[in-house]
C-alpha cells in the first residue's frame, strides 16, 4: 500500500507513482472479459503524462475551482479526465450520459445547472450525442476529448497544489431529478477513504479491483476507481451495459483479472442467479474474489445464501462475502464486514415494525443482514421525530459523523444544514455536527443492521412496511417475476386518506396472454397476503423496463407512485383499484 498519510492532495500521490512504479500498469478496460487480450491498459506513466496533457487543454477554457461535467462511459477516456482535473485543479462532475429519456436528460440538465459547469469531457464515440443534449439545453461550453495516449508536453507542467480542504469533486446523488444535490468531496475525503477500504477490505498483493459499475456513481468511482489507484493497486473495469447484456461477463472479469474486490448492489447478485447457466458454472474460479461486496441496496440474507449455494462449484465460500453500507455523503464507507460469513438475525416482523429488533421465537421472520462496524465514523440511531438518541436494538435514522463526512452539499446551505448540522436532543453536551443519513437501522454490539429508508416506509394500516422486503419476496417465490423490477406503493384516494391504497407495479419477464398474467396477480396477492398479511388493492404488470430506476440502479418508488396516480403506466394487465384514465394494453386486465 502507498503512504498516504503526508499526503495534502490526490495530485501527489498520482505524480508520485509515475516517479516510483510508472511501468506498472495501473488501468485495464476490459471490451470483452471471456478475452483478456481484449484489454486497453494504461501504466501509471501514461496516465500522468495523458493528465498534464489533458489539465493544459482544460486551462485554456477553465480556471482552477471551474467546474468540469464528465460525461464518458467506463473508459480510459474517463479515467484520464478525472485525474486531468484534479491536476488542473479544475472540480470534475461525474454524471450519467443524457441519453435518450427525458427523465435522465432532466437530470443531467439539473447537474449542469447546479454546478454551473465551465466545459464537458467526452469520447468520440458520445460526442455527435453530447453535442447534440448540449445545444438542446441552450448550453454553450466547450466540449473537450481527452486524449489517452498524448505525445509529452513540450514544456514542463506543474499541477495544480490543492489543499487537503479543497473540493476535489462533486458527486451529485441520485435522487431527485427537480432539486440535485452535489457531495462536496475533500481531497482528504478522497485520501481518508482509501485508506479505510485499504485498511477493512484488503486484498492480497498484486490483485485488483474492478467490476462494472457507473463510474458517475459513488460505489464506482470511490471503490473501484480512485480508491484503488491511490494504494497502489490495478484495476479492471467494464461498462455496465455488458453487464446486463451477459451477467456472467463480471463473474468471468473476477476470474480472469484476479480481482479480490469487487462490488454490487443486491440485484446483480440476483441477476447472476437466474441468468448464468448453471453448466456454465464449473470453468469458472472465484475463490480469489476475497471482496465480495454487497451494497447501495438493501442486503438480502437470501440472496447471499442462494449466491453462495450456486457459485460454490466455481470456489465461492460463505466468509468471501462482504456486506457493506455507505453513501455519497460519506465518501463512501461507512461500515464493513470481513473474513467472516455474513452475520444474520432472524428478527420478529410485528416487533421490526414497532421499532424493536427482536429475534424470531419461532424462527419464522425477516432476515436482517449486518452491515458490519462503523470505519472512522461515530454512529447513533436516533429516534427521527425527536431527535433523541435511541438504545441498542431500536430502529432509527442512523446518524453519522466523522472525518469520512463530506463538505456539505454544493452551493445549497439550506440542505448542507438541515442535512449535516445536527444534534442530538437528548445530551445537553454533543457538539452536533452529525449526518441524518435517511436510512432507517439499528446497531447491535456495536454493528450497524440496515433496515430500509424513511421516505420508503409504508405505513399500511397502522404497520411500518418497507417495500423492498414485499418486492424481493414476489420476486423469489415467483418465476415470471425474476431478472425484473418492482415498486410497492401506497397511493392516497382522497386527501384525507392518511394511509391509502396498497399497489403492487411489476414488470414480467416476458409477454403473456390474459389468462396467464390474471393468474399471476392473483398469485401475487396471495404471496402479499400469506407472507406479510397485507391485502393488494391493486396489481399492475408491466413490460420489462418499464419500473423507473436512479442512475446506479435503485427502483425509484416516488416516481412510480406519480405515474400510477396520474394514469401514465401501461401495464400489460391491470386489475383491482385503478386511477382515473389508466391506459391498460388492449385486451388485458380490467377497472376494479
Amino acid at each position: 500500500m502507498a503512504d498516504l498519510s503526508g499526503a495534502t492532495n490526490v495530485v501527489e500521490i498520482f505524480t508520485e507513482h509515475a516517479r516510483t512504479r510508472g511501468e506498472h500498469r495501473a488501468v485495464a478496460i476490459v471490451r470483452d472479459p471471456s478475452d483478456p487480450a481484449t484489454a486497453q491498459w494504461l501504466t501509471y506513466e501514461q496516465l500522468d503524462r495523458a493528465a498534464r496533457v489533458c489539465a493544459r487543454e482544460l486551462l485554456r477554457s477553465c480556471r482552477p475551482g471551474d467546474r468540469a461535467l464528465l460525461l464518458l462511459p467506463n473508459s480510459a477516456e474517463f479515467i484520464v479526465a478525472i485525474l486531468g482535473c484534479f491536476y488542473a485543479g479544475v472540480v470534475p462532475v461525474p454524471s450519467s450520459m443524457p441519453g435518450r429519456y427525458k427523465q435522465n436528460q432532466r437530470r443531467v440538465h439539473g447537474i449542469a445547472r447546479d454546478a454551473e459547469i465551465g466545459c464537458v469531457l467526452t469520447d468520440p464515440d458520445e460526442l455527435n450525442d453530447v453535442r447534440s443534449w448540449a445545444g438542446e439545453e441552450n448550453l454553450d461550453v466547450p466540449l473537450l476529448i481527452p486524449d489517452v495516449d498524448p505525445a509529452p508536453l513540450a514544456e514542463p507542467f506543474a499541477p495544480y497544489r490543492a489543499g487537503a480542504a479543497e473540493v476535489a469533486l462533486l458527486q451529485y446523488t441520485s435522487g431527485s431529478t427537480s432539486d440535485p444535490r452535489g457531495a462536496r468531496v475533500t481531497h482528504r475525503n478522497i485520501l481518508l477513504n482509501a485508506v479505510a477500504i485499504d485498511t477493512y477490505l484488503p486484498i492480497r498483493p498484486g490483485q485488483r479491483y474492478g467490476g462494472w459499475l457507473p463510474n458517475y456513481h459513488d460505489m464506482g468511482l470511490m471503490g473501484h476507481i480512485l480508491s484503488p489507484l491511490l494504494v497502489g493497486h490495478s484495476i479492471a473495469l467494464m461498462t455496465p451495459a455488458a453487464f446486463l447484456r451477459n451477467p456472467r461477463a463480471w463473474l468471468e472479469l473476477i476470474d480472469h483479472f484476479d480481482i479480490g474486490l469487487s462490488a454490487a448492489p443486491n440485484f446483480a447478485y440476483e441477476l447472476c442467479l437466474t441468468r448464468v447457466p448453471e453448466e456454465s458454472i464449473a470453468d469458472l474460479d472465484l475463490s480469489r474474489w476475497t471482496q465480495t461486496i454487497s451494497g447501495s441496496e438493501p442486503v438480502k440474507a437470501s440472496v447471499l445464501e442462494d449466491f453462495g449455494m450456486r457459485f460454490a462449484a466455481a470456489g465461492l465460500r460463505a466468509e468471501q462475502f462482504s456486506p457493506c453500507y455507505g453513501m455519497a455523503e460519506t465518501t463512501l464507507m461507512i461500515s464493513s464486514t470481513s473474513d467472516r460469513a455474513p452475520l444474520v438475525l432472524n428478527c420478529d416482523v410485528a416487533e421490526l415494525e414497532a421499532g424493536r429488533m427482536v429475534p424470531a421465537a419461532d424462527g419464522v421472520g425477516r432476515s436482517l443482514v449486518s452491515c458490519g462496524e462503523p470505519r472512522g465514523l461515530e454512529a447513533r440511531v436516533v429516534d427521527p421525530t425527536t431527535g433523541c438518541a435511541l438504545p441498542e436494538r431500536s430502529v432509527g435514522e442512523i446518524w453519522l459523523r466523522g472525518e469520512l463526512v463530506v463538505d456539505g452539499y454544493w452551493r445549497n446551505s439550506q440542505a448542507t444544514a438541515a442535512t449535516f448540522d445536527n444534534r442530538l436532543a437528548d445530551v445537553p453536551e454533543d457538539e452536533g455536527g452529525w449526518l441524518r443519513t435517511g436510512d432507517l437501522g439499528a446497531l447491535l454490539n456495536g454493528e450497524i443492521y440496515v433496515v430500509g429508508r424513511i421516505k420508503e416506509t409504508l405505513i399500511v394500516r397502522g404497520r411500518n412496511i418497507h417495500p423492498h422486503d414485499i418486492e424481493h419476496e414476489l420476486r423469489r417465490q415467483h418465476e415470471e417475476l425474476r431478472d425484473t423490477f418492482g415498486a410497492v406503493l401506497t397511493v392516497p384516494t382522497d386527501v384525507d386518506d392518511t394511509e391509502g391504497r396498497l399497489v403492487v407495479v411489476h414488470e414480467v419477464r416476458r409477454r403473456a396472454g390474459d389468462e396467464e398474467l390474471a393468474r399471476l396477480a392473483a398469485n401475487m396477492r396471495t404471496t402479499v397476503a400469506r407472507e406479510f398479511g397485507l391485502r393488494a388493492d391493486s396489481v399492475l404488470l408491466l413490460r420489462r423496463g418499464a419500473v423507473r430506476r436512479t442512475t446506479s440502479g435503485k427502483v425509484q418508488r416516488g416516481v412510480m407512485r406519480n405515474l400510477y396516480a396520474n394514469g401514465e403506466l401501461e401495464p400489460l394487465w391491470a386489475d383491482g383499484y385503478l386511477p382515473a384514465g389508466q391506459v391498460v394494453a388492449a385486451g388485458a386486465g380490467e377497472r376494479g
